[in-house]
């Protein structure tokens, strides 16, 4: 059978894993394509069509291993210091950051969802892959500490510290809810902004809500300081919205345009992807950024 027929099947949730493991679609897009390129140079060591599979992922993982090292790890607002507790309206964006981007994807939903990937991103290298080999893809420990040329004691010890610091960086389990209601939230969020209904955007976040917007350093934690910001700043001197519903991280999601006061066309402004709690939004990331938007397939301009 040819290489890329052996391949083909497993190359959506290859690429799902290269984002896990590095925080960026774009990351995940050049790890995939070395790791192809690595894994066909060796496909004469794997025996038998069952050990395909094994040894995809143990090259991805690899390949994935390599750019950490290289490159550390990606970063959300909420990672590099505390929140404002009101607007920032000078705040700027921090390009010497390398920060986590959002998934354009449909499927792998549980394992792409953005507090996930951003916990994942506090783990070492080794850790991540451990718990990811393990833990989302099925793989044993046995397996996995083939794999990685190490013991199955190692890859328990990392299982057990991974865990552990996942379970720190998120004491508050994010909850998922019903395609149709993470919709309408989105469909409200959308509407709430375009009308500058500050009511009504409030309405559907919990008490603890936090809004943040890579590039931008600045984030917001709690009603108060969110209203402040959702008043001053998208609603107060950011001009009109038009949006457009999508999916991010295997969930819905929005696209926004801004268009300036006095001005004639909507640019592509942010993706805002949301985690929900008791049915309600309790983060709100957005994306800022035309470069986000060609990986969704969407416009740079509001039609």
């Amino acid at each position: 059978m040819e290489f890329t027929e052996l391949v083909a099947p497993l190359r959506d949730e290859l690429h799902a894993h290269c984002y896990r493991m590095l925080g960026s679609s774009h990351d995940a897009d050049d790890a995939l394509q070395e790791a192809m390129l690595r894994a066909w140079r060796g496909l004469g060591a794997v025996r038998s069509p069952d050990a395909v599979r094994s040894w995809i992922y143990t090259v991805a993982t690899r390949t994935c291993l390599d750019v950490i090292q290289r490159r550390g790890k990606r970063a959300l607002p909420v990672d590099l210091g505390p929140a404002s507790t009101f607007a920032l309206t000078a705040d700027v964006p921090d390009d010497e950051v390398a920060w986590l981007t959002p998934y354009p994807a449909y499927e792998h939903r549980e394992s792409v969802e953005l507090a996930f990937v951003a916990a994942l991103q506090h783990l070492p290298g080794n850790q991540r892959a451990a718990l990811l080999l393990v833990e989302v893809l099925g793989f044993t420990p046995a397996e996995v500490a083939h794999m990685m040329s190490t013991t199955v004691a190692s890859v328990n010890s990392a299982l057990q510290r991974a865990r552990a610091l996942i379970a720190s960086k998120a004491p508050t389990p994010v909850q998922r809810v019903d395609d149709a209601r993470a919709r309408a939230l989105a469909a409200t969020y959308a509407d709430a902004l375009r009308r500058g209904d500050v009511g009504a955007l409030v309405a559907m976040l919990t008490e603890d809500v936090t809004w943040s917007m890579p590039p931008l350093r600045g984030w917001y934690a709690g009603l108060a300081a969110v209203r402040d910001f959702a008043e001053r700043i998208p609603m107060g001197s950011c001009g009109q919205w038009q949006h457009l519903l999508t999916r991010a991280n295997g969930q819905p999601a929005v696209a926004s345009y801004s268009c300036p006061d006095g001005g004639d066309a909507f640019g592509a402004w942010s993706i805002d992807v949301f985690s929900f709690r008791d049915d309600r939004v309790c983060a709100i990331t957005s994306f800022i950024g035309v470069t986000h938007f060609a990986a969704f397939g969407l416009p740079a301009v509001y039609q």
